[in-house]
């Protein structure tokens, strides 16, 4: 079984529509997470709200989330209602999603601010197998005897003082491999990012 993972979308419809297409299509996921920032410097916010809306993903609330004066106001009400973290199961996997770090969607977590051990206790107090995590806009993959930490980057693909990795994950459940694509590459077969662990 294979879950499809996003974060940091900012608005951009054009790559979250060509990601979803593809982690339906050619990856043939079975869900989709997303890890905050639906909205913020995009240029169709609305547009991207109602896509997750309408392909019942789940999502974490972002930092970007919490500044919603540029969308309508019932995607406004939308955004509200996201949860800061989110806690449940695919198939029999434990997996804990948040945007920056359990509990707080300001502050990211960065390779070289953690360690096996941190992640172990994080893991552990949580009871999960699978942490998701975005807001660096950084892809993540850490793997300990406990499970996994991942982050797939960010998604969007336009012009930005922020530099976007403009990559998506998919999470093969049964060995918790986890790989990530670039979204802004078009070709027949996508294309596999290298990523930091």
């Amino acid at each position: 079984m294979r879950i499809g993972i996003i974060s940091d979308v900012h608005g951009d419809y054009d790559a979250l529509s060509t990601t979803l297409d593809r982690l339906y299509q050619h990856h043939q996921v079975t869900h989709v997470l997303c890890a905050g920032d639906l909205i913020g410097r995009g240029p169709e916010q609305d547009r991207v709200v109602e896509t997750m809306q309408r392909n019942e993903i789940i999502c974490v609330r972002g930092n970007h989330d919490e500044w919603f004066s540029a969308v309508r106001p019932e995607n406004a009400q939308y955004l509200k209602g996201l949860p800061i973290d989110w806690r449940g199961y695919v198939g029999s996997t434990a997996i804990f999603m948040c945007h920056g770090k359990p509990g707080n969607n300001m502050w990211g977590m960065y390779r070289d601010h953690l360690s096996e051990t941190y992640l172990e206790m994080v893991l552990s107090s949580l009871n999960v197998d699978v942490l998701v995590t975005g807001h660096t806009h950084v892809p993540l993959y850490l793997r300990v005897s406990r499970g996994v930490l991942v982050n797939p980057g960010s998604l969007y693909t336009f012009e930005s003082q922020r530099s976007s990795s403009h990559t998506y994950g998919v999470l093969h459940l049964d060995t918790l491999r986890f790989e990530v694509f670039d979204t802004e590459i078009r070709s027949r077969e996508p294309v596999r990012v290298e990523v930091e662990s």
